[in-house]
């Protein structure tokens, strides 16, 4: 049984995102919320947010038992980019693009044995 969870759309550039969600894959709960409690990255409460929102969905839908959640998926995807426009010298101007995210997260329950 697995619960997942998504974030859509936030205002983080994906390659920043992946760093923390590789911190994570394939960890325990308790362990995965230490690591995002003590990682110093901008992403670090987002992913966190996201993965109490796939636990809370475990419980609350699937009756999981949330003592033995393993995060089994954590991916990040690109969302759409904001196009922005930079003035640079001599009247030309540089595209600045602002990256977004969709950030998966699948929980599911530990294999007793």
């Amino acid at each position: 049984m697995q619960a997942k969870a998504v974030a859509r759309t936030v205002r983080i550039a994906p390659r920043k995102v992946r760093l923390v969600a590789d911190l994570i894959r394939g960890k325990q709960l308790g362990e995965a919320v230490a690591i995002l409690r003590l990682t110093p990255k901008a992403a670090s409460p987002i992913v966190e947010k996201v993965l109490k929102s796939a636990v809370a969905n475990a419980e609350h839908n699937y009756e999981m038992d949330i003592n033995n959640l393993v995060v089994s998926e954590a991916y990040v995807n690109e969302g759409p980019t904001l196009k922005r426009f930079r003035p640079r010298a001599m009247g030309r101007a540089s595209a600045i693009n602002k990256r977004t995210s969709h950030i998966t997260i699948v929980v599911s329950e530990k294999k007793e044995g």
